[in-house]
């Protein structure tokens, strides 16, 4: 490749890192730079490797979260076992499935997710949980099963799911399900590499080089998230939930 795509790659992977640690939704960025700078690679090549630098970068943001925002650990690892299950699964069938299926539904997903968000300022800046205990690790399991699927066969908007339904389901603020979602996404992360390792699907060359620059941007916003606390949290996910939209959208039409 030459030093241009380099660079080119190296910068969507940082303001990948960056969106991504604020408010999910770093796919959004990454994949479709990947698909542009290196369109002359298999889809699937490009999916594994598109996985190596996100599970860096949403290492490294949650590393920085944690010194700050403490998350409920038993809750997460109810939600990111099964995650883990369903992005290695959803891996596996990533080189056959039409990605046609999921465009219209999550164009329509998202949409309701940012009317929802928007028309309720105050869900999200604290923290009021829903359900007993028991019922929320059954809710939490059966969602990181689903997303990790999700995850693992496409991939786009997972982060952003995440944070919405700790949120608007759990009752998380914002803050928190940012923190929490970056743990679940680890785990559907590393299920992807493994299952695209095994069939050979990842340039890790590439990926490692691409992962320095995603973290460079995780660490940034994190900091900054921490920062501005919830209601930060929120204006950029609202934003990112409305830039999704239009991406996959257009993705849907002009397919």
């Amino acid at each position: 490749m030459s030093l241009a795509t380099w660079l080119f790659l190296a910068l969507g992977a940082g303001f990948a890192g960056f969106v991504d640690a604020v408010a999910g939704g770093g796919g959004l960025v990454q994949l479709p730079t990947l698909l542009i700078g290196i369109s002359d690679k298999p889809i699937p090549l490009i999916l594994g490797t598109n996985k190596v630098p996100s599970i860096f970068g949403t290492s490294s943001a949650a590393i920085s979260y944690f010194k700050k925002v403490k998350p409920d650990l038993r809750l997460t690892s109810y939600m990111a076992i099964p995650a883990f299950i369903g992005s290695a699964s959803g891996a596996r069938l990533a080189a056959s499935f039409p990605k046609e299926f999921f465009r219209p539904l999550i164009v329509f997903l998202l949409v309701c997710v940012a009317l929802y968000i928007w028309k309720k300022p105050e869900l999200g800046l604290y923290e009021k949980l829903r359900f007993t205990s028991k019922k929320r690790h059954l809710i939490v399991s059966a969602l990181g099963l689903t997303i990790g699927f999700y995850d693992g066969i496409f991939g786009p908007g997972t982060g952003t799911f995440l944070v919405f339904l700790l949120v608007g389901l759990v009752g998380y603020a914002f803050l928190k399900a940012s923190a929490t979602a970056k743990l679940v996404n680890i785990a559907t992360n590393l299920g992807a590499i493994i299952s695209f390792q095994i069939t050979g699907h990842i340039w890790w060359r590439l990926g490692l080089v691409l992962a320095i620059a995603n973290v460079t941007g995780a660490i940034i916003g994190s900091r900054l998230a921490i920062r501005g606390g919830s209601p930060l949290v929120r204006k950029v996910f609202l934003l990112v939930t409305t830039i999704l939209i239009a991406k996959v959208g257009y993705d849907w039409l002009v397919s």
